[in-house]
């Protein structure tokens, strides 16, 4: 289940109707599916299409979108710190970001500017979240570095980043925030602020 974390005010929130509530000033959507039987580890990407093709068909009725695929990263994924170089700077995109996390875990934080304090959520199965066109975030994946997710596009070159060269991720430590993703002798949250 999703979690939120505002690290300025030092403040969390986990429970879904309060997180669905603190989205929607931000416009971001964020839904819970069900994941319980609908896979297995060895589920290709077809099948993993397939198994949500409902919930898929919906969205695109919603928001316009005309593909859909899924990504696959973990620890093993060829050049895996390039790829993920691309995402952990702040940027916007020009098409909505919508992700329905399969497995693993990964953090959006977000920068809403003047309509609230930069806030990370962490994502895991059965998370779906859409951040809207022109948000500023950036993504880090939890040390695990492991995630499978649906992705939803307008057009697949909208996913490319536009990055605002603003520094602002350099203050944020891409951790996940529950103690057990912390590895031993890495940072608690009391310090993930950088001074």
């Amino acid at each position: 289940m999703a979690h939120i974390r505002i690290q300025a005010e030092n403040r969390e929130i986990s429970d879904p109707k309060e997180i669905v509530a603190y989205l929607k000033p931000f416009g971001i959507q964020y839904e819970r599916w069900d994941v319980a039987g609908r896979l297995t580890p060895q589920s290709t990407n077809e099948e993993i299409l397939k198994a949500y093709a409902p919930e898929i068909d919906r969205l695109k009725n919603q928001g316009g979108y005309v593909t859909a695929d899924v990504i696959n990263v973990n620890p093993d994924t060829p050049n895996l710190d390039a790829m993920l170089q691309k995402f952990n700077k702040e940027h916007t995109h020009s098409e909505d970001e919508v992700r329905f996390i399969v497995e693993g875990r990964g953090v959006f934080h977000i920068n809403p500017e003047k309509a609230g304090k930069v806030f990370g959520l962490e994502l895991e199965q059965g998370d779906l979240i859409n951040v809207p066109a022109g948000t500023k975030h950036w993504f880090d994946l939890c040390s695990d570095r492991r995630i499978r997710a649906i992705r939803l596009f307008l057009d697949p070159s909208g996913w490319t980043p536009a990055y605002t060269n603003s520094g602002l991720h350099e203050s944020f430590d891409p951790v996940c925030f529950g103690p057990s993703y912390v590895p031993a002798g890495e940072k608690t949250f009391a310090s993930v602020v950088k001074p």
